[in-house]
């Protein structure tokens, strides 16, 4: 799952996320990782399937993120589903805070990457999607494919 663009590769992708919630803001954040933790997000041995993200005081972490143990690691290893430190400017993070007091909003990370050598997690402003929202994303999804198939067919 490499995509490359402006010095971006990315590692991981929540695509759970797009489909269980509805995505309203987004942000970048860094990470605070150990040193085989870097390592192991270098070789793709990251799971944001059941993270989350939560505040703690002033401040957010990544919660549940499973960074896998450094395979050439010694015991010095990390734990694989220890909390993160997000990485915001405070008036992110206060934006954040003020929006996550609505009912119904939440924070979901979104896809982890690499930036010119550094861990970045996406990070979104979320509201929860009812099971009829989901239908209907199938179903456009589903008609966006007979479309093109049409269209590729057409113009063979």
């Amino acid at each position: 799952m490499e995509k490359r663009k402006e010095g971006i590769k990315v590692i991981s992708s929540n695509k759970r996320a797009t489909f269980d919630y509805e995505l309203l803001e987004r942000f970048e954040a860094g990470l605070v990782l150990t040193g085989t933790e870097i390592k192991s997000v270098r070789a793709n041995q990251v799971s944001l399937q059941r993270s989350y993200v939560h505040p703690r005081g002033d401040e957010l972490w990544l919660l549940e993120a499973n960074i896998s143990p450094y395979a050439h690691g010694n015991r010095e290893n990390h734990e694989p589903t220890r909390p993160r430190k997000l990485l915001l400017h405070r008036r992110e993070i206060n934006r954040i805070l003020t929006n996550l007091a609505q009912k119904g909003l939440t924070v979901v990370p979104v896809r982890l990457y690499l930036k010119n050598g550094r861990a970045k997690v996406e990070i979104a402003l979320a509201r929860g999607k009812h099971k009829y929202d989901k239908r209907e994303d199938v179903a456009r999804r589903d008609a966006d494919r007979q479309v093109e198939r049409a269209l590729r067919e057409k113009y063979r």
